[in-house]
């Protein structure tokens, strides 16, 4: 029988064995990053631990927030100054936690966020690429043909942002390697496995020469763009595990 409550320590223990989150090593802690009340009803989920997700957290009286992007990453300022005490003072003063998954929540088969892009774009999965597996490919449904300036188009259309592309417009789509958010670095790895066309976030200037170079197409449809799917499929989730309530807020940015 579905709770209408689930606690806090509970649901981090209940997100570590789901994403497995041991097995990553990562630029930030995943899991529970700052601990508020201990019942939890009701959780907003967004990309960001930004501000303004705070503050929308605080306005729905959320008791957590559930993001890809948190807190305390590799090499930050340490001190507890400026941004940083604003954000930690919104959700300490309002009693909220923060739970945060960075690489668990790119790499999960299902609720992850390249899991979420092929369900979104309609790609069948064939494997996976790169360190810990981050990086996956697949082919188009069956029956589809594209070329690349298609497939741009394709990915434009549903993720509701224009996608730069970099090659061949009219090069034909065989197998597609992905990876969301900034995974530019992924594009070597991508062309060695394979991949006739490579899909990340941002986008670096050696890329667009690689992607020239090698032959093989680039196409950067934004970091923001590309990891909003992940965090609401887990949302979703928790909502089903735990019988509380969820909602997704999504604070634009254009990057």
């Amino acid at each position: 029988m579905l709770r209408k409550s689930v606690e806090r320590n509970a649901l981090a223990q209940f997100l570590a064995n789901e994403l497995q989150v041991a097995r990553f090593r990562d630029y930030c802690p995943n899991g529970l990053q700052v601990e508020g009340r201990n019942e939890i009803k009701r959780i907003v989920s967004g990309v960001t631990a930004c501000q303004a997700l705070l503050d929308e957290a605080v306005r729905l009286e959320a008791d957590a927030i559930l993001v890809h992007h948190g807190y305390f990453w590799r090499g930050e300022d340490m001190r507890v100054v400026g941004q940083k005490f604003q954000r930690l003072k919104t959700l300490i003063e309002n009693g909220i936690s923060l739970f945060a998954y960075h690489l668990p929540l790119d790499s999960h088969p299902a609720l992850g966020n390249n899991a979420q892009l092929a369900k979104l774009f309609g790609f069948e999965v064939c494997g996976r690429f790169g360190e810990d597996e981050l990086g996956w490919l697949g082919k188009l449904s069956a029956g589809q043909v594209l070329n690349v300036a298609q497939l741009a188009a394709h990915i434009s259309t549903q993720l509701g942002r224009e996608a730069l592309m970099i090659g061949q417009a009219d090069q034909p789509v065989n197998i597609i390697a992905w990876c969301s958010g900034a995974a530019q670095n992924m594009l070597g790895a991508a062309i060695e496995a394979g991949a006739s066309v490579f899909i990340s976030g941002e986008i670096s200037e050696p890329t667009v020469h690689l992607a020239r170079e090698s032959g093989v197409p680039y196409l950067a449809c934004g970091h923001h763009a590309s990891e909003r799917y992940g965090v609401q499929a887990l949302g979703q989730l928790i909502a089903q595990e735990f019988g509380i309530e969820h909602q997704f807020v999504d604070i634009d940015n254009p990057v």
